[in-house]
């Protein structure tokens, strides 16, 4: 397995141009097919340029500190005066000679002693603010366990959300009970779990919400609101509260209540932008990072707005919820078992105050290739947004 070193020795070559032809293109496509590489060469290059900086503000420090040093050695030195008769002259001390350069600049040194000194300063400080606040930022953004979930902040990304909210909010004005949609600051992805309004997400992905926005493909949009949330296993039901909402129509797939095998290809579909995004593996592990057998491994690169997605195998079976990814193990994400989703509606049917959860019984997706499988899936996987 590569390391942080490996990777910077590998960038650090490229950069170069040291590499061979062949390393070079390969690496190059490596570039653009994995989000996660991509990633860390755009930080490489930040590193990288930052100490470039770093060196050249240094270097400039150390070349005012020696003209400052020349200054103040120069205004030391004893000049030996002698007054004759005729007129006032100077003999100069032999050890030191002072040319019309050296002079002009003591007296510049004089006139702007103060200002070279804060400018010299400010450039310190600069630098070390810059790397302060980079290290600060990578420490404030990286997991502890080395695990990130997958839920994806969407405030600053979002280009056209005003313009949409401005729509919707319209479209609600005469609809006093409904409250103006806000700009929502998270966003992951939900999927349909009944035909009749309830639907399935990452709990994580809805934590801090005071309300959420479901919207499809076809921007249809519905007012959902949280049924329960298990944070243990990472799951949350959700149910569209707005009343002219009717049904999704029949699901397409099927939960599987088993284990899934080992090697099965599996695939999901989530929105990490404001697009479906496809993404296909294998399952790799029966259990996560730490042994919890609640949860799948799987290879396939996801990127933060996955959270939530549903996670299939070849036949179109749901076998898994996705969750998280872990940062150290390049491709390594995990999904919360279906197995746990079936046994937690199974237990919310005598607790809930709700009518009983119809999970669907046919798997329409079976037999059928995957671009067909992934048009009948799209119309039941969601972008869920979080508003605080």
């Amino acid at each position: 397995m590569q390391t942080e070193a490996d990777y910077y020795a590998l960038f650090e070559a490229y950069q170069r141009g040291e590499l061979a032809p062949g390393a070079r293109a390969d690496l190059e496509a490596r570039l653009s097919a994995d989000p996660r590489l991509g990633q860390r060469y755009a930080e490489f290059e930040e590193l990288t340029s930052t100490l470039r900086a770093y060196g050249e503000r240094r270097r400039t420090r150390q070349m005012l500190g020696g003209l400052h040093t020349a200054m103040l050695a120069a205004e030391a030195a004893p000049a030996m005066e002698e007054k004759q008769a005729d007129g006032l002259s100077y003999s100069v001390n032999p050890r030191l000679s002072i040319s019309r350069t050296e002079r002009r600049l003591r007296e510049f040194w004089h006139g702007h002693r103060a200002t070279v000194g804060v400018a010299a300063s400010v450039a310190v400080m600069a630098v070390f603010s810059t790397l302060l606040g980079l290290e600060a930022y990578r420490t404030a953004n990286a997991p502890t366990t080395g695990v990130r979930e997958l839920r994806r902040e969407v405030a600053q990304i979002v280009r056209s959300q005003k313009q949409l909210i401005k729509k919707v909010n319209n479209q609600m004005a005469g609809d006093a009970t409904m409250p103006a949609v806000r700009e929502n600051k998270f966003a992951g992805t939900g999927f349909a779990l009944t035909a009749d309004g309830y639907l399935v997400t990452s709990a994580h992905v809805i934590k801090g919400a005071d309300s959420l926005l479901v919207e499809g493909r076809d921007h249809q949009r519905y007012h959902a609101e949280t049924v329960y949330a298990d944070r243990k296993h990472d799951l949350a039901i959700l149910r569209i509260k707005d009343r002219d909402f009717k049904t999704f129509g029949k699901l397409p797939y099927t939960f599987k209540a088993g284990q899934a095998d080992l090697g099965e290809r599996v695939y999901t579909l989530g929105y990490p932008r404001e697009d479906a995004v496809y993404g296909e593996g294998a399952l790799s592990a029966r259990s996560n990072y730490d042994g919890d057998t609640a949860f799948y491994q799987v290879s396939i690169p996801l990127n933060p707005g996955n959270s939530g997605g549903p996670l299939l195998d070849g036949q179109g079976n749901l076998i898994g919820v996705v969750s998280s990814r872990q940062d150290d193990v390049l491709g390594a994400a995990f999904a919360t078992k279906s197995s746990y989703l079936v046994r937690l509606v199974d237990s919310l049917k005598n607790k809930q105050p709700v009518q009983a959860y119809h999970l669907p019984r046919t798997n329409q997706l079976t037999g059928a290739g995957r671009p067909q499988q992934l048009k009948r899936l799209q119309d039941f996987v969601f972008v869920v947004k979080v508003y605080e």
